[in-house]
């Protein structure tokens, strides 16, 4: 890494979500099944986004703001709400994902890909020793980025392969992947 990319790094503790990070999110999580209520307002119902998952409503929400697990019998929700929901989300886990971290330093741009890698995968799984934290704490960014490809599978399926990709597959996952790879890639110079 040159002097020019380790000036740009800057403390983990220090960062938050940018607004691109989180249209990111909001763009790959989607907003699932909707329905419009009489006087026109999109409605978000809750989802199950690929077999083996947990419920989810909105943008990627799996709990609301006490806690509560989403239920596939929940109302729907607002695409306000479902943006609140996801806000809310984001900055528990920036808490929980800053302090695994310690002493690291990241760009802007890793700090919201890895971000976006926690609200999909969640902490527990960032804090196994196979996930890019383990190369982070150690200051390989390249194989941090490496990492990312490991993180393949849902509900026991490899979403690499062609034939987990039908209707009710998991390609999302592995596509996903890919794209948070090559732009860490890019980061790397």
């Amino acid at each position: 890494m040159d002097a020019k990319q380790s000036a740009l790094r800057v403390a983990v503790a220090a960062l938050t979500l940018s607004a691109a990070g989180f249209a990111t999110w909001k763009k790959s999580e989607g907003e699932g099944p909707s329905t419009r209520a009489a006087d026109g307002t999109v409605l978000l119902a809750p989802y199950v986004p690929t077999q083996g998952d947990v419920p989810t409503i909105g943008h990627g929400s799996t709990r609301y703001e006490d806690g509560t697990p989403v239920r596939l019998t929940d109302a729907p929700i607002t695409r306000k709400r479902a943006e609140r929901l996801a806000r809310n989300l984001n900055s528990a886990e920036e808490a929980r994902f800053r302090a695994s971290l310690p002493g690291v330093t990241l760009y802007h741009g890793e700090f919201d890909l890895y971000i976006d890698f926690v609200g999909q995968y969640g902490i527990g799984n960032w804090r196994k020793p196979q996930s890019p934290r383990t190369w982070l704490l150690r200051g390989d960014y390249r194989q941090a980025c490496e990492a990312l490809l490991a993180w393949r599978f849902q509900a026991g399926r490899d979403c690499k392969l062609p034939q987990n990709w039908g209707p009710k597959g998991c390609r999302g996952v592995w596509t996903r992947q890919v794209q948070r790879y090559e732009t860490c890639m890019e980061m790397q110079g």
